[in-house]
């Protein structure tokens, strides 16, 4: 992946109608936003073109309206709670486009800021339709884009802008470029990924694309009992794609055609059903009972994981190790989190992590903040690691 791609140093912002694509994807309950993080962190951007005295016109998303107006979809709600965060009124359109929103970019003055409706409003947003875009590109004069969560689709507030405007990387998206650029772009060496979550299935093209591309690959979760199985070895009742036996013995063997060292459990946390507290023992994984299913990594397998680690100077993780939301389950994926936090705070490791089920856990585990940077971006972070050109990123290019 190239770095070289175009932020907001080499913008001219002053006096200009500023487009900036965010992610307002936020969870609500009862009509209100119930979480911030995903506004908190891109405050900075919106504050700094403010403070450049541009005027700021917010475009996002939120949920799938299927390109139709959708009341409880408006982003209507997400616009006191910015206001809140910046410390200055944020105003709210309506309209996405056309001559109401037009009207109020027009008035406008420097270093405000306004945020326009859902453009998935629009059916033109996820077709990339011209019409939609020249309509989008009317209202600015610059186009920015801060939402990387968003940069695998190229629709038109994250693809066809970037064509007709000049274009740059806002600073949260500068941010997840640079991390992911030191994760799999330029990596120190030994890189280690660990690669958790329950199946196989959906993350074939990312373990094919890593095994050529890191020293270690640590597997765990459900997909670990795949891999076992492919060997062999009787996983019991376990979580198990028994029919992708193949694909997981060719996926060791273009590992060991690259020199990427698989690691799977030795050992693992067994039970007899899933459930929070149930009764549980350990067990080599060539020893687990017909009728008990793995729901654990082992505390050797821990281990093993964390010599790895040790060795690392990067980390990349997607996926819990075991089932971490419920206890004793989340034992393997925790300890394994709080090494790496640790590596990464004396300095030892570059540690990139992404992913919602990961976030998860390495908030259960409290140390998110600790990894050198932890993605919210989900499917774009996803088809980063499977190493997929991102169409929102590639438009940035220098």
């Amino acid at each position: 992946m190239s770095t070289k791609f175009k932020t907001l140093d080499d913008a001219d912002v002053t006096g200009k109608r500023v487009l900036l694509r965010v992610d307002l994807n936020v969870p609500m309950k009862d009509g209100k936003v119930s979480d911030k993080t995903r506004l908190e962190r891109i405050v900075p951007t919106i504050r700094e073109l403010s403070d450049r005295h541009a005027r700021v016109i917010l475009l996002a998303h939120f949920g799938r309206p299927k390109g139709q107006p959708n009341p409880e979809m408006s982003l209507a709600p997400v616009a006191p709670v910015l206001s809140e965060l910046l410390n200055k009124p944020v105003g709210f359109s309506d309209h996405t486009i056309g001559p109401v929103a037009a009207g109020i970019v027009e008035a406008l003055r420097d270093g405000d800021v306004v945020l326009l409706e859902n453009t998935r409003f629009h059916a033109g947003e996820e077709a990339n339709e011209e019409g939609f875009v020249e309509s989008l590109a009317s209202l600015g004069d610059v186009f920015v884009n801060d939402a990387f969560s968003a940069a695998h689709r190229a629709h038109a507030s994250t693809e066809g802008l970037a064509r007709l405007l000049p274009s740059y990387a806002g600073r949260t998206m500068q941010a997840e470029l640079e991390a992911l650029e030191k994760g799999l772009g330029d990596p120190k060496r030994p890189v280690v990924a660990v690669v958790g979550g329950a199946k196989v299935s959906t993350k074939i093209d990312l373990l094919k694309n890593l095994v050529s591309r890191v020293d270690a690959l640590v597997i765990g979760g459900g997909m670990a009992n795949t891999f076992l199985a492919a060997r062999g070895i009787d996983v019991g009742k376990s979580l198990c794609e028994h029919d992708l036996a193949e694909t997981a013995k060719a996926i060791e063997a273009a590992a060991k055609a690259s020199g990427c060292a698989i690691v799977l459990p030795v050992d693992a946390v067994i039970a007899r059903e899933f459930k929070a507290g149930a009764a549980s023992e350990t067990v080599a994984v060539e020893a687990v009972p017909s009728d008990a299913m793995i729901l654990d990594t082992g505390p050797d397998s821990v281990e093993a994981v964390n010599a790895w680690l040790d060795k690392a100077k990067t980390l990349v993780w997607n996926g819990p190790l075991g089932a971490f939301e419920i206890e004793p389950f989340d034992k393997a994926t925790k300890t394994a989190a709080r090494h790496a936090a640790e590596l990464t705070k004396a300095g030892k490791l570059t540690s990139v992590a992404g992913g919602g089920d990961t976030v998860a856990a390495l908030n259960q585990a409290d140390v998110a903040d600790d990894f050198t940077y932890v993605s919210t971006a989900g499917g774009a972070f996803l088809e980063w690691m499977e190493g997929k050109a991102l169409p929102g990123v590639e438009v940035l290019k220098a």
